[in-house]
């Protein structure tokens, strides 16, 4: 199979591309490397690691304003990760998490179906939900951010299409996602370099929120599983199968780490959920997936790869190098 896999040298995609290499899918990998979201060396480090996978091509393009068609020539799936991520710049602008969540799905939906693919991941949230995400795919739909509201539009844009012109479009929504290569905005990352450099770090709130947080490994297999048996028009909840509190998580990471975390308290942030478990059992009955990785586990793991990045002196890369490694396409 050949898929355009979008967002593909961030947190989530480049896991994703793995494992479609791994299983022996040509890779389209496109990336933009938006430094909106998190520093774009970051990201192409990561992309530069891609670029050594078996049957992947790096693809350096922006769905908001480069051609798209080409890159879908011979293209048999699309898995969209590509978003402008994160609850509180949405605040502040909403402009760029419109343009990035909505009306680059728009352009990518368009392309895709001239293009005839014969399925579509879109990648959604379960910030969807809004400030409480406990239950099955029928919950209410309450958005608590203007990112949950980007994202909830996002996936009423694309099953428009299914509805209309049999677009094949699948949703799924990722629940709290964590694990080796997590985005350096994001809570678990915070903490544990934090815990690393011996500094206090900030818990909004009053740490007794909950998530049912889901380890990249087990929204990978997911995603990819997605690809062969998630139905047309489908909406799949991707969660962990435990629940846990964010001081209980801090205090894995810390225990791992074998250091003592020194935490200062600051009130809750506008948009931050207060707590989410999301059933899975749509997604166990039609894709035959189920989380294996419980918190514990995917805490000392994640805490386990800060450790190494410490531990390991990684060669900086030959920015010289980067635009042979990466197709760039020609605009006109």
């Amino acid at each position: 199979m050949r898929v355009l896999l979008t967002g593909a040298a961030g947190f989530i995609g480049s896991h994703v591309c793995e494992a479609l290499s791994t299983a022996g899918h040509e890779v389209v990998a496109l990336d933009c490397l938006l430094p909106e979201s998190y520093d774009a060396n970051v990201k192409r480090a990561t992309f530069l690691e891609l670029a050594r996978l078996p049957g992947v091509k790096l693809v350096n393009a922006d769905l908001r304003t480069d051609p798209l068609d080409h890159w879908l020539e011979g293209v048999d799936a699309v898995i969209n990760e590509a978003a402008m991520p994160g609850l509180m710049n949405s605040w502040s602008d909403f402009s760029l998490y419109a343009q990035c969540n909505l009306m680059a799905l728009d352009r990518l939906v368009q392309a895709s179906s001239r293009a005839n693919i014969g399925k579509f991941i879109q990648i959604s949230t379960s910030s969807v939900y809004g400030r409480t995400a406990i239950g099955d795919e029928t919950a209410p739909t309450e958005p608590f951010s203007p990112y949950g509201v980007t994202k909830l539009a996002a996936e009423k844009l694309l099953l428009a299409h299914c509805a209309n012109f049999g677009f094949p479009a699948v949703v799924l929504r990722y629940f709290s996602i964590y694990g080796p290569r997590q985005r350096p905005d994001m809570a678990y990352h915070r903490f544990a370099e934090a815990l690393l450099d011996g500094r206090p770090m900030t818990v909004f709130g009053d740490g007794q929120q909950s998530r049912s947080n889901t380890y990249v490994g087990d929204a990978v297999r997911a995603t990819v599983e997605a690809l062969h048996t998630g139905q047309l028009g489908g909406i799949y909840n991707i969660s962990g199968g435990e629940s846990i509190r964010l001081l209980e998580a801090i205090e894995v990471l810390a225990g791992e780490l074998g250091v003592r975390p020194e935490i200062d308290f600051a009130p809750a942030r506008p948009g931050d959920q207060r707590d989410t478990f999301g059933v899975t059992t749509r997604a166990r009955d039609e894709l035959g997936w189920s989380p294996r990785i419980s918190p514990v586990v995917g805490l000392r793991l994640q805490a386990q790869w800060h450790q190494r990045l410490r531990d390991t002196t990684i060669p900086k890369q030959n920015s010289g190098h980067f635009a042979d490694e990466i197709s760039t396409p020609v605009l006109t």
